[in-house]
């Protein structure tokens, strides 16, 4: 690729490094000459300018430098993020001189950097961090995503500075001017500070919900982590009321409405590359206006199939599944089950420029490159069902629906899928078999279900054991194991039963969440069962003797191999 030629770059001189690219072949002098310019006209580093444009290879340039400057070449790749000292400088210095320290040994830091001759970093390093320093050159490319990795950590780790914490990047996502110009009204350093602190604590911690929740004598914030609500704070009652506004001026609500429910969204930037989606909903109460908000972190749909938990043969299923050319897959769960991520990783096995797949949601919580997502309201008229029909004369593939609530969503999804469609969507019920059922009661014709439907997955999250501090159970009877399900074949296999203690790595014994599910393919004589009225009972049998686990099997699979405790599985599958 060529660069412009102007004649000041003519004129300006060339460093060493550019000498270096010279004399390797890599780079001609006129070529050079622009780039320097070029470079420091779009105030980039040489070095990023050159790989950027793809004039010169990150590792070529790096081995010139590495062999014309004597300094020695490293592997960011073989290093461990964790162990990067960071803290000893900070992230400003890093940003600006596209410099990082990558490890300590006695009085000598090695900072990694693509450029030798950028000597002011090591000099500016060496005073902020009292400390000798030497270079080490590593590709450009890799030195850039070791960077944002790193300083994205830090962050996620609470090591952001009051400062940092007053000048986040926090927006509603609905009207960020009206948003910015109603910032005034609630101008309030400290409440700015500690709202941006609770949101970031919510996120290290992995909640999935905070709730600011006003009570007659106190006021309370609680985060739910895994399943569960953990109360973190009582504020002050008298910062109350500014706590609550502020949040409503965040999320573009009306601040003056305090007689109605609202609903609005966050963004908060954490870095260049995250940004932190918050579904805000307020609630009057007797005592003020309670506020959740619901975390939607895009990272959490990007996991891939084989983080979500199933086993390996359900995973085939899943697969196979979403790859037909038309059908139905329902995933189905109560509120708060993973639903929506097992939907997303199925957009992005099949999210690719040969398809063209449109989601309907109420609201879109993950913004999917590729994907036509569109927002249901109501209120204008545009329901899952007017959305749906809008969809089938756009040319689609693959078709969402965040959830199949009336007769109307569920005749038109079901036409689609049987009319060279594949359809996503979720329902609420307890099991694979029920599904069927429900459709039935809402007025689906049997024969339609029967002949749309290809896979049924029910799901809960379980939360799972922490590594660190897990204790066996010892001295359980069989005779109470057979009783919670354990079958004979189990029992003479054999298998270690864990406990939750806890430690400082997590809550209360217990760190993350896996799924458990049930998945079911309609097989011909399951739609032979719905077309002659059969009930969900006659369906579970019949799923049963395909081979299917129900949820509380593939529970106590997750028990047997450790993942999580009994206790924990009676809690998510028990009747």
């Amino acid at each position: 690729m060529a660069v412009p030629r102007t004649e000041t770059s003519v004129a300006q001189p060339l460093n060493g490094l550019a000498r270096s690219l010279i004399r390797h072949g890599l780079l001609g002098e006129g070529m050079a000459r622009d780039a320097v310019e070029a470079a420091r006209r779009e105030d980039m580093a040489f070095t990023t300018y050159l790989v950027d444009k793809k004039l010169v290879a990150a590792m070529d340039l790096a081995r010139a430098a590495s062999r014309d400057f004597s300094v020695p070449l490293f592997d960011l790749s073989a290093l461990e993020r964790d162990s990067i000292p960071k803290d000893l400088v900070s992230d400003r210095l890093i940003q600006k001189h596209r410099a990082l320290p990558v490890f300590r040994r006695g009085n000598r830091l090695f900072v990694a950097l693509s450029d030798p001759t950028n000597l002011r970093a090591l000099e500016e390093i060496k005073f902020a961090s009292g400390i000798h320093t030497e270079a080490v050159i590593v590709p450009d490319d890799q030195l850039g995503g070791t960077i944002d990795g790193a300083l994205d950590s830090a962050r996620e780790l609470g090591g952001m500075l009051d400062e940092d914490l007053d000048n986040i990047d926090v927006s509603g996502a609905e009207d960020e001017q009206a948003a910015k110009a109603s910032e005034s009204e609630i101008d309030d350093t400290p409440v700015v500070r500690f709202i941006n602190r609770v949101m970031l604590d919510a996120i290290n911690k992995g909640a999935s919900d905070i709730h600011f929740e006003p009570y007659e004598k106190f006021f309370r914030i609680r985060f739910r982590q895994d399943g569960i609500l953990h109360e973190i704070a009582r504020p002050p009652t008298n910062i109350m009321t500014r706590v609550i506004a502020r949040l409503k001026v965040m999320s573009n609500m009306d601040i003056a409405e305090r007689r109605v429910p609202q609903d609005g969204r966050i963004k908060m930037n954490l870095s260049r590359k995250r940004a932190i989606d918050f579904r805000v909903n307020t609630l009057p109460t007797l005592y003020g206006e309670k506020v959740v908000l619901r975390i939607l972190d895009p990272s959490s749909a990007m996991l891939g199939i084989e983080s979500l938990g199933y086993e390996e043969d359900q995973k085939e299923l899943f697969v196979s599944s979403v790859h037909k050319p038309q059908g139905m897959v329902l995933v189905t769960g109560p509120t708060g089950s993973g639903k929506t991520v097992s939907l997303y990783t199925a957009l992005n096995i099949l999210n690719t420029s040969e398809r063209n797949i449109s989601t309907a949601e109420d609201p879109v919580e993950i913004q999917l490159g590729g994907v036509n997502q569109v927002n249901v309201n109501e209120k204008t008229g545009l329901t899952f069902a007017a959305a749906l029909r809008a969809f089938l004369r756009q040319d689609p593939d693959v078709i969402m629906v965040g959830e199949v609530r009336d007769l109307e969503t569920a005749e038109i999804a079901v036409k689609a899928a049987q009319t060279g469609h594949m359809v996503l969507s979720t329902l609420h019920t307890n099991d694979a078999p029920q599904t069927l059922t429900r459709l039935a009661n809402m007025g689906v014709p049997p024969y339609n279900i029967a002949s749309s439907v290809v896979l049924i997955i029910a799901q809960r999250l379980a939360r799972r054991l922490c590594e660190y501090c897990r204790m066996l159970e010892d001295g359980v009877p069989h005779e109470e194991l057979r009783k919670q399900g354990f079958t004979e074949e189990d029992l003479a296999t054999g298998f270690d039963l864990y406990r939750p203690v806890g430690c400082d790595k997590c809550t209360g014994g217990y760190k993350g969440r896996l799924g458990i599910y049930q998945v079911m393919p309609v097989s011909d004589e399951m739609g032979r069962i719905i077309m002659s009225g059969g009930n969900s009972i006659q369906l579970a049998d019949q799923a049963r003797e395909e081979g299917v686990r129900d949820l509380r099997r593939s529970g106590l699979m997750k028990v047997m191999q450790g993942h999580t405790s009994l206790e924990e599985i009676n809690r998510v599958t028990k009747d």
